[in-house]
C-alpha cells in the first residue's frame, strides 16, 4: 500500500483535533486563574484550595488508571472510545460551570465543599474524556507519520484553546476592577461560552470519527495485569521519564512566568504577554515539526526540540546578569518563543511515539489496550505539573520568599534555578536518554509486518 492510501483525510484529522480546542482552554484556565478567583472573590484560603488541588491529583491515580481501563474493555456498539467522549460531554460542563457559578449565599463551608466537589469532579470528567480520546488517536491509523499528523492536529488545537484561555483571563483581571459582582457575572458568562463549545466539538468528533470494530474486545486481563504489561514494556519505562521531563519544562512556564517577570525582570503586567509568546510559535509550528519529522525521524525531530528546550530555558538564567528591564524583557520573548516552538515538536510526536509502543505491546500479548497507555500517559503529564509545583513552592518558601516586596538575590536566584537551571538539565538528560531510542521506523515496520501476518493468518 503507498503512503498516499495511508494518508489520513483531513475530516478526520480535524474531526480528532476539534474538542483539544476546549480542552486547552479549560486546562489553562483552571491551571492560571481558579486559585486567584477562590481566594480573591470567594475569600476561601490559599492553603485549603491547595489541598483541594492535590486531593484532585491524587484521585488521579486511581480515576486515570480506572478510565483507561474501562475504556480498553468497552463493547458498546457506538465503540469503546467515542461512548466515552460523549460520556464526558455531560460531567465536564456540569462541573465547569459549577467552579465559576457558586452561589453568592453560600457560607464558609459551603463554599469550601462546593468548589471541592468542582475542581475534582472537572478533572475527573475530563479523564474520563482525554484517555479516550487520546487512544483513539492511536487507533486511527497505524501509519508511523500519519499518527504524527493526527497528534500534531491535536496540540495545535490545544494550544489554540490555550491562547482563547489567556484572552478570558484578560476579560476575568478587567471585570475584577469593577467589583465581585461584575466579576461573577463575566465568570459565568465566559464558562457558558466554554462549555457550549466544547460540548459542540465533542460531540462533533464522536459523530464524524470512526472505530475499527477488530480493535474491541481484545483485553481479557485484569487492570492490574494490564497495567503490569505497560511497566514492563521497556519502550513505555523510557517514553514515560522522556515525556516526564517534557513536562517539567512546561509547567515552568505556567507556574513561574509570573513570579520571574516581577521579581526579576520588573515588568509583571508583561506576564500574560510572554505566556501567549510561548503559545503561539506552540500552535502554528506544528507543521514545519511534521515536515522535519518525515524528513529526519521522529526520533531525532524530538531530540533536536529537546536541545532547543533547552537552550530556550537555560538562557533564562542570563536574566540575573542584565541590568535594564528592556534588556530582561528581549530576552525572555526571544527565549520564550524558542521554548514555545520546540514545544510544538514534543507535543506532536510524543503521543505519536506511543502509538508505536502500543504496537509493540499488541505483538507481545496480543492485546490492544490504548486506555491503559495513554491513562498512564496523563498521569505522568500530570505527575510532572505536581512535581513542578510542589518543588517550586518549598524551594521558594525555604529561599525566603515574601508577596509583593523586592526579593533578595537569593529568591531571584532560585527562581532562575528552577525557572532555567532545572529545564536546562533535565532537557539535556531527555535528550540524551531519546538519542538511541531503538523503537524507530524501521524498527516499527518490523512490527507492524509481523501483526498484519497475524491478522492474515487462517485461525
Amino acid at each position: 500500500m503507498s503512503e498516499a492510501d495511508q494518508r489520513v483525510g483531513w475530516r478526520t484529522v480535524l474531526a480528532f483535533g476539534a474538542p483539544a480546542v476546549g480542552a486547552g482552554y479549560m486546562y489553562l484556565l483552571m491551571s492560571l486563574y481558579v486559585m486567584k478567583f477562590a481566594t480573591d472573590v470567594l475569600l476561601i484560603a490559599p492553603a485549603v484550595m491547595g489541598l483541594i488541588f492535590s486531593a484532585s491529583r491524587l484521585w488521579d491515580a486511581v480515576s486515570d488508571p480506572l478510565a483507561g481501563y474501562l475504556s480498553d474493555r468497552t463493547t458498546f456498539r457506538l465503540g469503546r472510545r467515542r461512548t466515552w467522549i460523549l460520556a464526558g460531554i455531560a460531567p465536564i460542563s456540569v462541573f465547569f460551570l459549577m467552579v465559576f457559578s457558586p452561589p453568592a449565599d453560600l457560607g464558609e463551608t459551603g463554599k469550601v465543599v462546593w468548589m471541592a466537589v468542582a475542581v475534582i469532579g472537572f478533572y475527573s470528567a475530563m479523564t474520563v474524556f482525554l484517555v479516550p480520546h487520546m487512544s483513539l488517536g492511536a487507533e486511527l491509523t497505524d501509519n508511523y507519520h500519519e499518527r504524527t499528523r493526527l497528534f500534531g492536529m491535536r496540540h495545535a488545537f490545544y494550544t489554540l484553546g490555550a491562547i482563547f484561555s489567556l484572552i478570558s483571563m484578560h476579560l476575568l483581571l478587567s471585570a475584577e476592577q469593577d467589583g465581585a459582582q461584575v466579576l461573577r457575572e463575566v465568570s459565568v458568562q465566559q464558562a457558558w461560552v466554554a462549555v457550549l463549545l466544547t460540548a459542540a466539538l465533542m460531540l462533533y468528533a464522536a459523530v464524524s470519527l470512526r472505530e475499527r470494530p477488530a480493535l474491541q474486545g481484545r483485553v481479557v486481563k485484569s487492570p492490574f495485569a494490564a497495567y503490569r504489561d505497560v511497566l514492563a514494556n521497556p519502550y513505555a519505562r523510557r517514553l514515560y521519564v522522556v515525556w516526564f521531563i517534557e513536562n517539567i519544562g512546561g509547567a515552568a512556564i505556567g507556574a513561574l512566568t509570573i513570579y520571574v517577570t516581577q521579581y526579576v525582570v520588573g515588568a509583571p503586567t508583561w506576564a500574560p504577554v510572554i505566556v501567549l509568546t510561548y503559545m503561539i510559535p506552540s500552535t502554528f509550528a506544528v507543521p514545519l515539526w511534521l515536515r522535519i519529522s518525515r524528513r529526519i525521524g521522529k526520533i531525532r525531530a524530538w531530540v533536536i526540540s529537546m536541545l532547543g528546550t533547552a537552550l530556550a530555558f537555560g538562557a533564562m538564567i542570563g536574566l540575573a546578569f542584565l541590568d535594564t528591564v528592556e534588556a530582561r524583557l528581549t530576552l525572555i520573548f526571544t527565549m520564550a518563543f524558542l521554548a514555545g516552538f520546540s514545544a510544538a515538536a514534543g507535543g506532536s510526536i510524543g503521543p505519536s511515539v506511543q502509538g508505536d509502543v502500543i504496537d509493540y505491546d499488541e505483538l507481545t500479548t496480543g492485546e490492544r489496550k490504548e486506555g491503559s497507555y495513554f491513562a498512564a500517559w496523563n498521569f505522568v503529564y500530570k505527575g510532572a505539573l505536581g512535581a513542578m509545583l510542589l518543588v517550586t513552592g518549598f524551594a521558594l518558601e525555604a529561599a525566603g520568599f515574601a508577596p509583593n516586596v523586592e526579593q533578595s538575590d537569593t529568591v531571584k536566584y532560585t527562581m532562575l534555578a528552577l525557572y532555567g537551571g532545572i529545564p536546562l538539565v533535565c532537557y539535556l538528560v531527555a535528550a540524551i536518554m531519546f538519542l538511541r531510542f531503538p523503537l524507530n521506523e524501521q524498527v516499527h515496520a518490523q512490527i507492524r509486518s509481523q501483526l498484519n501476518r497475524k491478522e492474515q493468518a487462517p485461525c
